[in-house]
């Protein structure tokens, strides 16, 4: 029970931290959305396979 409220509390905070680097670039005003694309893409790329390893993981 414990490990699973770890993993869900360390991929939650992860997210959290992932999404706001990435959304962070989009601030600026000389960066355009096309610009921050990439990011976004590889930045759910990395989210999904966090997720991925840390809940259905096979044994």
């Amino acid at each position: 029970m414990i490990n699973k409220i770890t993993t869900i509390l360390g991929v939650s905070l992860a997210i959290a931290f992932l999404v706001g680097l990435a959304t962070t670039l989009q601030r600026s005003p000389m960066i355009g959305f096309f610009d921050v694309l990439p990011v976004f893409i590889l930045m759910a790329i990395a989210i999904g396979m966090m997720v991925y390893e840390a809940f259905f993981d096979k044994k």
